[in-house]
């Protein structure tokens, strides 16, 4: 044990638990800071103690610090780890054939992190490929990206790809909010830039089923959409509370999807399970792809994959039916598919 992997597996359990994310902020600003520093020179500044009166160290992760720099598994992260219990172990059954995630946030929107720290936590999960999916002009609260904002970020994506580095193939997309009249908040010309478009409707989210419909009707039926996001909006647990999913003709909706080769998302997030079981079901018997995606907006967030697949799976949902299951030639021969 190190300071270093302290911090960082202390920072990833609290993200994994959906923990106070200020919490997990605190762990990984100190581990910037230890980061920074050759192991010659950390070791002397933990022994005289001037470490802990550095900016970004806390009483908290001094001690955490202090006590891995002596060898041992510190008492915070002893506890963390009691509390993930089995959540911890090696993943298995079609979770361990997941190869990639297309759902995940960085600090350029709502994230809490770097898009280098998320590629590295993918890499970590296993993952062979993690799709960068930002948010779009306007989820305002979240930071969603202008088309100029989002060109500088692939920029940003194909210097971390080509450092060849991470251990995991960054692929550029965005989240892409659908609109009210149906249309993706994106230029058609930034959509046909990335590799992969994953749309979800945020707002105006109990609209008359008429209405959602003929508006997730005509956000399908465009050819940027690769992936329908957390289709019903639903919360079903967590610190934002719960809320109903939409309403909307599901047969009409996973029937476009399967015309036009669209995935539905099975979200992984413990407080989204979106889409509900029952859509499941009517998704799969409709012929549907889908993508098992962790929405993550924290390292730590690769972990909810396994729920995900574990939801998936109890749903009869085909390996072969999932395309995050699929090797990375085949997975981008898909999102630019002729539409």
């Amino acid at each position: 044990m190190d300071p270093a992997s302290a911090l960082e597996e202390i920072a990833l359990l609290l993200e994994g638990a959906l923990a106070n994310p200020f919490k997990a902020k605190a762990f990984r600003k100190a581990l910037a800071v230890v980061e920074q520093l050759p192991p010659e020179a950390l070791a002397a500044k933990v022994a005289d103690g001037s470490l802990r009166r550095a900016p970004g160290i806390g009483d908290t992760t001094w001690q955490v610090i202090s006590q891995a720099a002596e060898g041992r598994v510190p008492d915070y992260l002893a506890d963390l780890r009691a509390k993930a219990g089995t959540d911890a172990v090696a993943p298995t059954g079609l979770r361990a054939e997941l190869r990639g995630d297309l759902h995940s946030h960085s600090e350029w929107s709502d994230g809490t992190t770097s898009i280098a720290a998320m590629a590295r936590a993918a890499a970590a999960a296993g993952l062979e490929y993690v799709a960068l999916t930002d948010h779009s002009p306007s989820l305002r609260v979240a930071n969603g990206l202008t088309a100029e904002r989002l060109a500088d970020q692939l920029e940003v994506v194909e210097a971390l790809n080509s450092g060849g580095d991470l251990g995991v193939r960054i692929l550029s997309g965005i989240e892409v909010d659908i609109l009210e009249d149906g249309s993706l908040d994106q230029t058609p010309e930034m959509l046909a830039r990335l590799d992969v478009v994953v749309a979800s409707v945020h707002s105006k989210l109990r609209s008359p089923r008429a209405a959602m419909t003929e508006r997730m009707l005509r956000a399908v039926a465009d050819p940027h959409t690769d992936v329908l996001g957390h289709c019903t909006g639903r919360l079903v647990q967590g610190s934002r509370g719960t809320r109903p999913q939409s309403e909307f003709d599901a047969e009409a909706v996973f029937a476009a999807c399967a015309e036009r080769g669209v995935a539905v998302e099975v979200n992984s997030r413990p407080e989204r399970q979106d889409p509900p079981d029952d859509l499941i079901a009517i998704a799969l018997a409709a012929g549907c792809l889908f993508s098992i995606d962790s929405d993550g907006h924290a390292p730590g967030h690769y972990g909810f994959l396994r729920l995900g697949a574990e939801r998936a799976e109890a749903a009869g949902i085909p390996a072969e039916r999932i395309v995050t299951t699929w090797p990375l030639e085949r997975l981008l021969e898909w999102t630019h598919r002729e539409r």
